[in-house]
């Protein structure tokens, strides 16, 4: 045995040698992508201390519930604010007219005052030497179902449906 060790001791000896050095690149390596993995860690549970993985995938579970609940009642208030949106006068259209030749200046006028499905109401004042007399008529769908409308009264709602909103004049 010791006569074959003898034979063999340089090729042993760069066997062992190359496998040393293919242990010690392997061993570098492995190091290397533990530190990676060391700063990944370092970097996913920043800012605080974590003993357990699962503890913290709980908390953010309800974290995430939290969230769920807050986005739901904005929702909600969103829809209110959408509906009263709709029923609020927004739309608004004026007519200053002269309806008589005796009295001088445009001082009689038309309102319409319409909401997000143009129904509202027209209000209608005419100015005469004797005095003055305001009319209110029903709009639905921009249009009076029970009285006739004046031209002055038909172009304020014309003027309502066309306007841009408050909202879309702010944007």
């Amino acid at each position: 045995m010791t006569n074959l060790i003898q034979t063999y001791s340089l090729p042993f000896l760069l066997g062992f040698l190359l496998v040393s050095l293919i242990l010690l690149f392997w061993n570098i390596a492995l190091q290397i992508q533990i530190s990676r993995l060391k700063k990944r860690s370092r970097e996913f549970f920043a800012g605080g201390k974590v003993d357990n993985l699962e503890d913290l995938i709980l908390s953010q579970a309800k974290s995430l519930k939290l969230l769920d609940k807050d986005i739901q009642e904005l929702y909600t208030i969103s829809n209110q604010i959408n509906a009263l949106a709709f029923r609020g006068f927004h739309k608004l259209g004026v007519v200053r007219f002269n309806p008589f030749r005796d009295v001088g200046g445009d001082q009689s006028f038309s309102v319409a005052l319409l909401n997000g499905r143009n129904d509202g109401l027209t209000i209608s004042s005419l100015f005469t030497r004797e005095g003055s007399r305001v009319y209110t008529k029903t709009i639905l769908a921009g249009v009076s179902e029970k009285h006739p409308l004046t031209e002055e009264e038909k172009e304020a709602i014309k003027l309502a449906i066309n306007s841009k909103t408050l909202i879309e004049k702010n944007k």
